[in-house]
């Protein structure tokens, strides 16, 4: 291995470190809010809003940092970018009010960018057909939030619940230091490349529709995949109830497999090509979605001569093989997706993907408050489901007739092409 491919890979490993730490951090309230919850009393609904004040920002903030990355250093932008976090932590343990959570969250929130700055940053160190496999490695770094689901209960049962912000405060300075003294700037050649282009040139692809497709698609693969990160605890709890920590740990099963899986899915992306990989990774999710989707019923049949009745119920160990599924599924999609945008915009990772990934950190916001919002009007803990396959026929519909309306333009560009051979 030479000099240039061991900086490659001591970067890519840096760089999911660091992703990991503040994905821990984004989705601290996915653990912290169910004591919140139950302190304050609150809603389906008010919950929902307390798990999306974080990604809400991490959201937004991810489309002018994505323009920022393309121009300044995604190295210097990462350091900074975990220093900012440190605050609000150790304020933390100070919040009383539900306002103040939701405040604070909006800050913390800020931790969600490290995605964008750090897909500009890996993509700059692989070449093409590595490409798949960096960026699945990377996107790994999703299992920060199996940080959260050990280190808090660890450290609530050690120190308390106020002590949480204080050591993820520290842990975010180590982190930060590291990153700062151990990870490689990119070269020249490619800082010039990106000093080369004005931003109506990083601008340019956002007019494509086939970018807010990809965005849409990131809106299920990524959006739910946090979403339900936010949610499962809380919903182990409250519709099977489960202890706190029973529910964390098969949370944290969920959350790891469908991290570590996304690797693999870059991989297969690179092999296979990134749109079959995605469009199977949507059919697996449609089908465990269709039976998670069903609350407990019990039907009467009356009978010639007795009643039979008949109960249908998605027990706690086959909800969670199929939560298991779907993360799998997800993690092969998440890296596919990313595929997909390299192959059609290399040279626009920061602008391209920093709208991508906030749209789909925007699913992370919104659909927990709909998830709340619909047990609320609904009055099943399944409605969440329900309302994912939804989410999901949409995102199948519109993939099919755009890969539809492809094929259509292909033939349409050889049978042109044939014509001017044949009068040639």
């Amino acid at each position: 291995m030479d000099i240039q491919q061991r900086r490659s890979y001591q970067a890519l490993t840096l760089a999911t470190l660091a992703f990991a730490a503040c994905f821990s951090v984004w989705t601290l309230y996915s653990i912290i809010g169910i004591e919140v919850k139950e302190r304050l009393g609150l809603s389906a609904t008010e919950f929902g809003f307390l798990l999306a004040a974080p990604i809400f920002t991490g959201a937004i903030f991810r489309v002018p940092i994505g323009f920022l990355a393309e121009k300044v250093s995604c190295r210097n932008l990462f350091f900074w970018q975990m220093l900012l976090a440190v605050p609000p932590l150790f304020y933390l343990p100070h919040i009383e009010t539900y306002s103040g959570y939701i405040w604070i969250g909006f800050v913390l929130g800020l931790t969600g960018i490290s995605f964008t700055i750090g897909i500009r940053y890996v993509t700059d160190w692989f070449e093409t057909k590595r490409q798949g496999f960096a960026l699945g490695v990377f996107g790994a770094g999703n299992a920060g939030a199996a940080i959260t689901l050990v280190l808090v209960p660890f450290i609530v049962d050690i120190f308390g619940w106020q002590q949480i912000g204080y050591a993820y405060g520290v842990g975010m300075i180590f982190m930060a230091v590291l990153f700062r003294l151990m990870a490689p700037e990119v070269n020249e050649y490619y800082q010039k490349q990106r000093d080369s282009h004005d931003m109506a040139f990083h601008m340019a692809p956002l007019k494509d529709l086939q970018v807010w497709r990809f965005g849409l698609y990131y809106y299920f693969v990524f959006g739910s995949f946090l979403a339900l990160i936010l949610w499962l605890p809380h919903y182990y709890v409250s519709a099977y109830e489960l202890s706190l920590t029973q529910a964390m740990a098969l949370t944290l099963l969920f959350v790891t497999s469908s991290s570590m899986v996304r690797a693999v899915g870059g991989w297969f992306a690179d092999t296979y090509g990134a749109r079959a990989v995605n469009w199977t990774a949507f059919w697996i999710c449609m089908v465990c979605l269709f039976f998670l989707s069903y609350p407990p019923t019990t039907m009467i049949i009356h009978g010639v001569t007795k009643d039979v009745e008949v109960s249908f119920e998605v027990n706690v160990w086959v909800f969670t093989f199929l939560i298991f599924i779907i993360g799998l599924a997800q993690g092969f999609g998440r890296a596919s997706v990313y595929k997909t945008i390299y192959d059609y915009y290399p040279h626009h990772m920061g602008s391209v993907g920093g709208i991508v990934a906030a749209i789909g950190a925007l699913g992370g916001c919104t659909l927990p408050i709909m998830f709340g919002f619909a047990v609320d009007v609904i009055g099943v803990y399944s409605a969440c489901f329900m309302l994912l396959y939804g989410v999901l026929a949409t995102c199948m519909v519109v993939m099919y007739f755009a890969l539809r309306a492809e094929r259509h333009q292909k033939l349409l560009r050889d049978s042109i092409a044939n014509n001017f051979l044949e009068q040639d």
